[in-house]
């Protein structure tokens, strides 16, 4: 019988969001929209866009957000053996991301490798360094979410119903091994759908279609080269799929949601996070929200807002934390946390 000998707990977090703010006035402008419209729908103020010409990418973004991360877990960058990055929005083709955080943040050799479940990611990454630490493979594991996503937006009227939901940011967080079975991560779950893979996706370009084909068909109304979203078709799954979710972390942990101190959801779309609160019955200060101020971050939601909340005084020491979360794939999962 596997008995586990560790538990693993989050020692240090951390973000970085681009200073380029970009308002729903601001779309506006290039696009038939209007702040009212994008907030209705999404509860999205503004968002954090790379200016054109920054040094910025995926990478650096992730590396920034780490730095202050493994700072606050009070250890030193060659403590870390093992880097999980969760992206959607990678450097290059190859190699991954996680590599090239590893470089800029001169870690010597260990393992890197990308995850690439898009909204889900961070959870799955969250996941994948809890059982590295619970078999006792890892003491401690950085975990990066980042994306940069308005390169590849469609920033047309024609784009706009997935062009005003994104932003590009960065979170990350340090999981240290804990001997203490009462803290940390108490379980992780984790499920997937691949029939509804290309409702919410970019299919092209792809090794299928490369550019050769590209340039010589290209049609600038192809609109495979920019993420489309069955929109409608996310929102029921995503509701559905979150609740589940949920309950069974809840269930898995003789908890119920009064013994919840903070919620935080990954930050898709205000409408969703809103409709699971009222589900469950979650006050106001039980929930933690950020799109209205950073879009939908992707894999960065999670650990950006966790940082914000852990910053604001919002999760203290003996909290109960759930982490929830759906996107692409479709994908989805939770945490349970004891801080």
């Amino acid at each position: 019988m596997f008995t586990t000998m560790y538990q693993s707990r989050i020692s240090g977090l951390g973000k970085y969001l681009p200073e380029n703010v970009v308002t729903n006035k601001d779309l506006s402008k290039i696009m038939d929209t209007s702040d009212e419209w994008i907030q209705e729908r999404t509860g999205i103020r503004e968002r954090r866009h790379i200016r054109k010409g920054s040094e910025d990418t995926t990478a650096s973004m992730g590396a920034a957000a780490a730095r202050i991360a493994i700072e606050r877990a009070g250890i030193q960058t060659e403590e870390i053996e093992l880097i999980l990055f969760a992206t959607l929005s990678p450097d290059y083709y190859f190699p991954g991301s996680g590599v090239l955080v590893q470089e800029l943040l001169e870690i010597p050799t260990c393992p890197a490798m990308d995850i690439r479940n898009q909204c889900s990611g961070f959870i799955y990454a969250l996941s994948t360094a809890d059982q590295f630490i619970k078999t006792g493979m890892c003491k401690n594991v950085l975990l990066v979410g980042s994306e940069y996503h308005s390169g590849g937006m469609d920033f047309t009227t024609r784009g706009r119903t997935v062009s005003v939901i994104f932003g590009d940011g960065a979170g990350a967080a340090v999981l240290t091994r804990e001997e203490d079975t009462t803290k940390g991560i108490q379980s992780t779950h984790l499920y997937s759908e691949g029939k509804y893979a290309e409702e919410l996706a970019i299919i092209g370009p792809s090794t299928k279609r490369w550019i050769p084909e590209i340039v010589a068909d290209y049609d600038e109304d192809d609109m495979r080269y920019h993420p489309y979203m069955n929109g409608q078709l996310v929102f029921k799954n995503a509701v559905v799929r979150f609740s589940q979710v949920i309950q069974e972390a809840l269930q898995k942990n003789g908890k119920d949601t009064a013994d919840i101190d903070l919620f935080i959801p990954h930050q898709a779309n205000l409408r969703i996070a809103q409709f699971v609160q009222k589900k469950f019955g979650l006050r106001d200060d039980q929930v933690y929200n950020n799109i209205m101020r950073y879009g939908n971050t992707t894999a960065a939601s999670i650990p950006i807002a966790m940082s914000e909340a852990w910053a604001e005084g919002k999760i203290k020491q003996d909290d109960t934390v759930l982490l929830a979360a759906f996107g692409s794939g479709f994908t989805w999962g939770s945490a349970l946390i004891n801080w």
